[in-house]
């Protein structure tokens, strides 16, 4: 549940391409231009604009010089994506063994494994406000840039090069064109029906268990999150780790969410809007170093209706705010509150307009909720972290939050 932009069009495109498909059949994608505006301050707002050309101006404009680092910079950044989602991504990482491979060990060469990401955006820029704007996709992936991977610049390319898109309808429309394409290939769906045990026999599964019966299978996949199928659903004897093991995994941050519906319009804001007016390094601490409820977080805000007309009736808005946190915090509506009128007060002082009295929807998620609805791990809301620790063949398959089994029915 990160910034919404931050999903990569061609992976989706790809997996159409597997059923001579393609996303254009079900959903109508719209490039976002600006693709979101930075608040720095109230009068101190940047808009990064789609077309290039724009872009150059815009990183010259806050640092002269800087037009020609980032053409640098997202050279590299688009050879880390091309080797990575060409070359990793869909590997299985079950051993070291698959990775050995001449061709691919001289490609990560140049992925910058080991080298951080803050390293490598501040030996390219200079400017804070411009160093932020790099740094902050990496802020979910579970470490703090100075922690994390250089080869993560790959998702400033994804972000600044290949563009921020948003699927007419929402992004369900793209859970609803997988279904409507499963549906089509035969596939049945059963909602609500929770898994509660994997039945193991001889090493295979046997049969699984759920709140409405049991299914056999000839083969079981679960995309559930990994540390709840590995220690609730199977018995000790089949599990892959063990609670020591689990407990000293590093994951990704959690996220208190405020889903929003207000009975009239907000200027001037964009559909993506960052708002950088804290200090980033204390948040980032925060989450990561020493994990608490944050002071004075950064946050983001998404209002769709801003491009797509039926996310909101007419002359109403349809916002939602994410502040990242760390996982395992402590979490009840005492907290939500506090935090609601912080991000609220800010966003009203920024954007120079109230909205609390035209609040005619409101809803919270936080920690609580990524375990009760998805058996997410402390919470977290995006999986494993993306350390060095935890990456490629050092990473175990990542923790993802949904709770679905796939069937393969027995012939």
């Amino acid at each position: 549940m990160g910034p919404s932009w931050y999903w990569m069009p061609d992976v989706f495109e790809n997996f159409f391409a597997l059923f001579d498909k393609k996303p254009a059949d079900y959903y109508t994608l719209k490039r976002i231009d600006p693709g979101y505006r930075v608040y720095f301050a109230a009068d101190d707002i940047v808009d990064v604009p789609a077309d290039r050309n724009d872009l150059d101006q815009l990183f010259e404009s806050i640092e002269p010089g800087s037009a020609t680092q980032l053409a640098k910079f997202l050279k590299q950044a688009k050879h880390k994506y091309m080797v990575g989602m060409g070359e990793y991504a869909f590997r299985p990482s079950h051993s070291i063994t698959e990775f050995i491979d001449f061709n691919l060990i001289k490609k990560s060469f140049s992925l910058q494994l080991l080298s951080s990401m803050r390293k490598h955006v501040y030996s390219n820029f200079k400017n804070p406000k411009l160093r932020q704007l790099l740094e902050f996709p990496v802020l979910f992936l579970g470490a703090a840039p100075q922690d994390t991977p250089a080869m993560y610049s790959l998702m400033n390319y994804a972000d600044l090069a290949l563009g921020t898109w948003y699927p007419m309808g929402g992004m369900s429309e793209i859970v609803k064109a997988m279904i409507s394409l499963a549906k089509s290939l035969g596939v049945e769906i059963q909602l609500d029906t929770e898994v509660v045990k994997i039945e193991v026999a001889d090493k295979k599964v046997s049969y699984v268990k759920t709140d409405r019966g049991d299914f056999t299978a000839d083969m079981v996949i679960a995309g559930a999150d990994y540390h709840h199928v590995d220690q609730h659903l199977l018995d000790k004897p089949h599990r892959n780790y063990n609670k020591k093991y689990w407990d000293s995994r590093v994951m990704s941050p959690s996220s208190l969410l405020f889903y929003i519906g207000l009975n009239k319009k907000v200027e001037g804001i964009q559909h993506h809007n960052l708002f950088f007016d804290a200090d980033f390094e204390q948040h980032a601490r925060q989450i990561y170093k020493s994990p608490q409820w944050p002071d004075e977080p950064l946050f983001y805000v998404c209002a769709p209706s801003k491009t797509d007309s039926s996310a909101a009736p007419e002359g109403c808005e349809n916002l939602f705010f994410l502040m990242p946190v760390a996982p395992g915090l402590d979490d009840d509506d005492t907290i939500r509150e506090k935090y609601f009128e912080l991000l609220l007060s800010r966003f009203e002082s920024i954007t120079g307009q109230s909205i609390r009295n035209n609040i005619v929807v409101k809803r919270s998620y936080e920690l609580n909720d990524f375990k009760t609805d998805y058996h997410s791990f402390k919470g977290n809301a995006y999986g494993l972290a993306n350390t060095l620790g935890q990456t490629a063949f050092l990473n175990l398959p990542c923790a993802t939050s949904t709770l679905v089994i796939y069937f393969i029915p027995v012939s």
